[in-house]
């Protein structure tokens, strides 16, 4: 069943919600529980950036050029061991050297609060390591797992990460989920966008891409009944921090943004599909319920139909998906049903 009610969440997750929102000690999320995550709204997370201190040395060279940092935004279950993931790097856009051996600091905004802790530090890798949450190490990683006395409770977080060299920085979100909580998935170039390469254009503007009309108030309409995005794109790593300002700037609901690992251009074809099935299926292993599902190209028709998302669920973008079936739809304003579903919320 894609739709759950209130009596849903407690009869399948009763044990889980109980220790989730009855805090173990002051470093846990309070005030928090299924209902409240599901049904309030999600919050800005835009408090301050925290002051990161004095500059210490590098371990080796100092490196040149820009910043070229990005962090991996992430969805948990509730008790599922949390990761905190980064790539930092430094050059241009067409040459990039990874930085290895050298501090960052991490700093999380709790709840989204308004206080900053710091979790802690980590040394970024030399590549070689293992692959954690779908991310191989191919050096300049950061890998931290939180501990176990500062864990993540139920709700939204921000965490910035801060190189302790010239404190250059990159950000991620992090959702804890409870059990109950089903998400959504879209593309974005295309789907979310007017054109494939409407992105592409407005870079070289320095710009946001338009949104196709009526696109963000539907999946608002989701948000509302308590269901969770995720935009997985095929866009390059580069480009999470383009998309997250394309999502906040365009009015769509935040939620965890998902690009992938190439280096400078968007995957497609049957890479597009590997990737966008590969991300899927981790959600789908981990337990999550994904309950619809929107994309424009067949490349998003193989993925959908690979992660073993009903076809009932798929929304085309004009586009018919002739293979696997879906619902083609001219407009989003044809999706003005999802303000009267049934969700979580009501």
């Amino acid at each position: 069943m894609r739709i759950h009610a209130h009596s849903m969440i407690c009869a399948l997750g009763l044990t889980a919600l109980i220790s989730a929102c009855q805090p173990s000690d002051s470093s846990q999320l309070q005030d928090e529980n299924a209902v409240t995550y599901n049904c309030a709204p999600i919050p800005a997370c835009d408090a301050k950036a925290p002051d990161p201190g004095a500059l210490r040395p590098w371990s080796s060279k100092k490196p040149s050029g820009n910043a070229w940092h990005r962090g991996h935004d992430q969805y948990f279950k509730v008790g599922e061991e949390q990761w905190i993931i980064g790539k930092f790097n430094y050059g241009n856009l067409l040459a990039r050297k990874d930085l290895k051996g050298e501090e960052v600091d991490i700093y999380l905004l709790r709840g989204c609060g308004d206080s900053w802790e710091k979790l802690g530090t980590a040394v970024t890798t030399n590549g070689g390591g293992d692959t954690i949450e779908g991310i191989p190490d191919d050096g300049g990683r950061l890998y931290f797992p939180i501990p176990a006395d500062k864990q993540l409770g139920v709700g939204r977080h921000r965490v910035r990460l801060v190189v302790a060299g010239d404190h250059s920085a990159a950000e991620l979100f992090i959702e804890v989920v409870p059990e109950g909580v089903p998400l959504f998935v879209s593309d974005v170039d295309g789907t979310l966008t007017t054109s494939e390469l409407a992105e592409l254009g407005s870079t070289i503007s320095g710009s946001t891409p338009d949104a196709n009309d009526g696109a963000a108030e539907a999946l608002k309409g989701l948000v509302t009944k308590g269901y969770r995005p995720v935009y997985l794109t095929a866009r390059p790593e580069l480009s999470v921090q383009r998309t997250r300002e394309f999502v906040a700037e365009r009015s769509f609901p935040q939620g965890r943004i998902e690009t992938s690992l190439a280096s400078l251009v968007g995957l497609t074809g049957g890479k597009a599909v590997a990737y966008k099935s590969e991300a899927l299926n981790r959600l789908v292993d981990k337990g999550f319920e994904i309950a619809y599902a929107f994309g424009n190209t067949d490349t998003d028709a193989q993925a959908y139909e690979n992660a073993g998302i009903p076809s009932e669920s798929r929304y085309f973008f004009k586009y018919s998906d002739k293979k696997f079936g879906g619902q083609r739809i001219e407009s989003y304003r044809e999706l003005n049903q999802f303000a009267s579903l049934e969700g979580v919320c009501q």
